[in-house]
């Protein structure tokens, strides 16, 4: 898998506990892995969707009258599997990471590791791209950006820093936006705390917390009673996200009540946390943060 290297392949597809001829959704398609594995569990009647807003996606369409790729969002998923005529699922597979693909395009502006325009756009039909969150964004904005994405106990610093220093002139490149945080980016951390910075300004710009909850919030209707949702994340806001919404049905507040106090949630987990084992983390470090979480339709 040149394109990307999918993580828990065995264990997010086991956990949607496949029927021969069922209707699953993979959400993240990317290079197919996931997809793939799901192909081959499947029987003849059985019909498998996938979702990539990325153009770059597009080629590793598998050619089986059984797929069917979709070239959005998956936040629009239920209108998009209306328009092909299902209502209701068997299981649905998400993979929230950044593919390999998009790490190792220098042009896309996801990597610390090249210069490159700042972009950092899943699908070029974004309007925003990093360039506007770094040159437009007021500060109280980015400091927002920095803070909540990405952890940064020097948000305010680093926000007033930029502001300060695009008056100058834009800020167009990561590699200037590294000069301009020079000051905040110590040796022995540097690469740490540029990949919370470029972590925070991706999730602004492809509005990726929202996407989640969007998403999140009609799984339960999409599922077919016993459906199976499998999620792979990694960093706590996405992991947070699922756990509570597999908790409590929702993400903030306590889940609701019936007459005699017990708690109503559509969804019940399956299992307890799966995380990497040692070997997949060494042929694959960029599994390292992931972690899955399986749920079912009750």
């Amino acid at each position: 898998m040149t394109y990307h290297n999918p993580v828990l392949l065995t264990e997010s597809v086991e956990g949607l506990n496949i029927k021969p001829d069922g209707v699953y959704v993979d959400v993240t398609f990317g290079g197919g892995g996931h997809s793939r594995e799901i192909l081959k569990r499947l029987g003849e009647n059985g019909r498998l969707l996938a979702f990539d807003q990325d153009e770059d996606a597009l080629p590793n369409a598998i050619d089986d009258d059984r797929f069917q790729l979709i070239n959005e969002n998956f936040r629009y998923i239920k209108q998009f599997l209306k328009f092909y005529g299902i209502r209701k699922v068997d299981g649905i597979l998400a993979d929230f990471g950044v593919s390999s693909h998009q790490f190792d395009q220098a042009e896309r502006g996801f990597s610390t590791r090249f210069d490159a325009d700042l972009d950092m756009r899943m699908s070029k039909k974004n309007q925003i791209s990093a360039f506007d969150v770094v040159n437009v964004y007021d500060y109280d904005e980015l400091r927002r950006v920095l803070f909540q994405y990405g952890d940064l106990r020097n948000a305010n610093a680093m926000a007033k820093t930029i502001v300060e220093q695009r008056e100058n002139a834009p800020i167009k490149t990561t590699d200037q936006l590294k000069e301009v945080l020079g000051q905040y980016l110590p040796k022995h951390r540097e690469h740490k705390i540029l990949a919370q910075i470029y972590q925070a300004i991706r999730i602004e710009v492809n509005q990726e917390i929202q996407v989640i909850k969007e998403f999140l919030l009609q799984v339960p209707e999409l599922l077919n009673d016993g459906g199976r949702l499998s999620v792979i994340s990694y960093h706590s806001l996405e992991d947070r996200l699922v756990k509570r919404f597999i908790r409590a049905g929702q993400f903030e507040g306590e889940p609701e009540k019936d007459f005699y106090g017990n708690i109503e949630v559509p969804m019940k987990k399956v299992g307890g946390l799966v995380v990497p084992s040692k070997e997949e983390i060494k042929l694959n470090n960029r599994a390292r943060s992931a972690k899955l979480r399986i749920a079912e339709r009750v």
